[in-house]
């Protein structure tokens, strides 16, 4: 008779493991009565064979088994049962073999549930393995010797080591034959566990003189259909008289072994006796039947009759043993007894946990759901085989009973994945032995996602810069934010959102990456036009639906030295140039004029800085660096000349600087009375300048070797410019020329054009020329190099 069995948490709360055992061995008593359905199948049946309808038996329909996701679960978690949801029908899995699933064990019944889970009920059911006849009988030994004394009288019964038939029932051997023999006949006997063994009966007394050997064929035939069959030879050794057989002190030797004894280990002490004197009396000890479980398990001692243990003993496997020993002495005589041995079990097998079901992941936001469906089983017995079933304290997560030793694992509500995305819960499971024993299953529990974060900037407002003139596409920097949620929920998209100034071309002057958050500046930026801009950027994420979130980003424009100063005074538009006039009573600093320029940049690169580039006469003007005023640099003398053309550099500060130049005429005058000078020409050309540079190294180094010489020629030509001095005309003289005397005049054999090179660092000249009437009017362009020590060494 099948039950559903339905279990709810309610009443007052104990604690989660006492409720646990509660409810167990409340479910426990309730079960006990319950009598399972039991079906039945032959060994060796083929697989996929239908063994009976489930459906019709558990009274409901076919279609109902799917819904309730039925299945059957076996008590040793094997597959050889299927259930077929489509026909309600109970199938054969696999071929069963009764002798590998009971051994010698009738009947064999293997023991299973029928699953129902929606809602949860457990049907308990018996499947009965019937044996066919598919082992044949055989005999421990081939060949078995048995010592006769010739005066053994007719109808002595000597035993006969049995045959073994995996097979039971009338499979199993039924009688033992031998072959004709006028001594000997065989009598088949049954034991108390129902197995029968032989035993050779004397008809007729022997003759050790006339037949000392006889050789007989045993034969044990089974009652299977067809009948099987096994043989062994049966060799019959003569013996003179020996009128005393041991005699063991006990018919049945009785001991409890638990199944925790060491190898070695003594179980039993068997012993006999026997009064015949010499040969006759040394006794010896076997095993008379001997399976192989028994081999393997225990060894007898052939001298002292101790059996001690070869192998560990499993009360879960064989519970007992029934052991035959032999005790026989020298003169072929023997005696027999038995030991049965009580194997005790001990808490030895920890509790197993086989999983049912199991759903991960959980989504975060899902009231109380199952989690997992479990059975929980231990092989021992008594106190050894009961359970208590318990999880963590600290988890949102409940363990509930279902039915007989299943279990299932709930959410105590609603999860946060967020606070917490996995759960590795170990469910324990311990017995009530002595000592307890546990085992633990580890189940790990994922939490899934769902949309309930908004992308979070990393900051509230971003502060980007840029310099000005920046190719276009030129990342300028970037934004984040991160969600907290996963998957697609995490996927964040940025965008520009549109500006609050509407004449803000944003459009047009920045761009995002949506995957990432970098910033592009499409185009190059003017400081000049365009400082600083701001605007807001949005951060989407790709749920359903989806939740966004905006910071501000503000783009500083960095000035570039992208500007040359631009000069305001004095201005250089192509017209007639302005002269500055200079007394030359004038002073050392006296403010000649001041050059005013200015930058479009700003900052450092609008610092501006002046300084003389070239001066017709270095050292007389100086320009004060950070106003740009220029003032004389010393007193006037009448020896300088009355036109200088001075060159101004004004410089940023930027990097790389940036120049503009200016340039200066000035005027030397007696008083602001004089009348204005005509302007110099302009300078030479720069090609020119730097071919006479080539001429001035060929001078400096003509003038060292010929300085003896030099001076010589240099008084002559002083001679001869004296006596000429009346012919010089009357009036001033040219501006290009320097008066060197400091009387305003010169004669003609004085007067030298002096040009210095602005970019010399040791103030060389550049050519020195005396000029002569003579020269003058045939080669006025034409300049002769020297330098200032051979000037000096003139007395110029």
């Amino acid at each position: 008779m099948f039950t559903d069995l339905k279990m709810e948490a309610g009443g007052e709360r104990f604690p989660k493991q006492r409720q646990v055992l509660i409810l167990f061995l409340l479910l426990r008593l309730a079960l006990a009565g319950w009598e399972p359905r039991r079906y039945s199948v032959m060994e060796e049946t083929e697989r996929g064979s239908f063994v009976a309808n489930l459906a019709k038996d558990l009274g409901v329909g076919v279609g109902e088994l799917a819904a309730r996701e039925a299945r059957v679960v076996s008590e040793d978690n094997g597959q050889c049962l299927q259930l077929d949801l489509q026909t309600g029908g109970l199938i054969l899995n696999e071929k069963l073999d009764r002798e590998e699933l009971c051994g010698p064990t009738e009947p064999c019944v293997m023991h299973f549930q029928v699953l129902l889970k929606k809602p949860l009920a457990v049907f308990r059911a018996e499947l009965l393995v019937g044996d066919i006849n598919d082992h044949s009988p055989e005999f421990p030994e081939g060949e078995m010797t048995l010592k006769i004394p010739e005066n053994s009288p007719p109808g002595t019964v000597f035993p006969l080591k049995k045959a073994q038939d995996l097979d039971v029932g009338n499979n199993n051997i039924q009688n033992y034959y031998i072959s004709p023999s006028s001594h000997f006949h065989v009598s088949t006997q049954n034991r108390g566990d129902r197995r029968k063994y032989p035993e050779l009966v004397m008809d007729k007394e022997l003759d050790r003189e006339q037949q000392p050997e006889l050789r007989l064929t045993l034969t044990a035939m089974d009652g299977g259909s067809p009948p099987r069959s096994g043989t062994a030879w049966v060799r019959i050794l003569v013996l003179d008289i020996n009128d005393n057989a041991p005699e063991f002190e006990q018919t049945l030797y009785k001991v409890q072994v638990p199944e925790s004894s060491h190898v070695g280990s003594l179980v039993v002490k068997v012993s006999a006796r026997d009064l015949d004197a010499g040969t006759n009396g040394e006794i010896s000890y076997s095993l008379f039947y001997s399976s192989q479980e028994i081999s393997k398990t225990f060894e007898l001692s052939r001298l002292s009759g101790e059996v001690r243990l070869i192998k560990k003993l499993d009360f879960e496997a064989i519970s007992s043993y029934e052991l035959d020993i032999e005790a026989s002495d020298g003169g072929g005589l023997s005696g027999k007894c038995s030991v049965s041995i009580k194997v005790l079990d001990v808490n030895d097998n920890i509790p197993e946990l086989t999983i049912s079901s199991f759903t991960s992941p959980i989504p975060e936001n899902s009231p109380e759901t199952e989690v997992a469906l479990f059975r929980i089983r231990d092989r021992d017995s008594g106190d050894n085989g009961r359970m208590v079933c318990s999880i963590e304290d600290d988890f949102p997560f409940l363990l509930k009973p279902s039915a007989e030793n299943f279990y299932t694992l709930i959410t105590e509500g609603e999860l946060d994945r967020e606070t917490r995305s996995e759960y590795n819960i170990t469910i324990t499971v311990t017995d009530l032995g002595s000592p307890r024993l546990k085992t633990e299953h580890n189940i790990t529990v994922r939490v899934s996602d769902v949309n309930d974060n908004a992308p979070n900037f990393t900051q509230t407002s971003y502060t980007l810069f840029v310099r000005e003139n920046n190719s276009p596409a030129l990342h300028i920097g970037s934004v984040s934010a991160t969600d907290r949620d996963s998957g697609t929920n995490a996927q964040v998209t940025y965008s520009l959102l549109p500006p609050q100034d509407a004449h803000l071309p944003l459009a047009s002057l920045i761009s995002i990456n949506a995957d990432n958050g970098h910033l592009f500046a499409l185009r190059a930026l003017d400081y000049e036009a365009l400082q600083a801009f701001e605007f807001r950027v949005g951060a989407a994420d790709a749920g359903s639906p989806a939740l966004s979130s905006e910071a501000l980003v503000r783009v500083v424009v960095v000035d570039d030295n992208d500007n040359s100063p631009f000069v305001l005074y004095p201005l250089q538009n192509g017209s007639a140039p302005c002269t500055e006039l200079v007394p030359r009573a004038a002073e050392a600093g006296y403010l000649v004029t001041k050059v005013v320029a200015v930058d479009g940049d700003s900052g450092q690169n609008a610092w501006l800085s002046y300084q003389l580039l070239k001066a017709t006469e270095p050292g007389l003007f100086g320009v004060w660096a950070h106003n740009g005023e220029v003032r004389t640099a010393r007193l006037l003398s009448d020896r300088d000349a009355p036109k200088h053309r001075l060159v101004v550099l004004v410089k940023d500060n930027g990097e790389p600087p940036l120049s503009a130049s200016v340039t200066l005429h000035v005027l030397l005058v007696d008083g602001f009375s004089q009348p204005y000078l005509p302007l110099p020409e302009a300078a030479p050309d720069e090609a020119q300048a730097d071919s006479l540079t080539v001429y001035l190294v060929i001078a400096l180094a003509s003038v060292s070797s010929l300085f003896l010489f030099s001076v010589l020629l240099f008084i002559a030509v002083r001679l001869c410019g004296r006596r000429r001095a009346a012919s010089v005309p009357a009036g001033h003289f040219p501006g290009h020329l320097v008066d060197v005397s400091g009387t305003g005049t010169l004669s003609q054999s004085n007067q030298y054009e002096v040009c210095l090179t602005g970019d010399s660092e040791n103030n060389e000249f550049k050519f020195l020329k005396p000029v002569f009437p003579n020269l003058l009017g045939q080669e006025p362009g034409r300049k002769i190099e020297g330098n200032p020590t051979f000037r000096k060494s003139l007395g110029i």
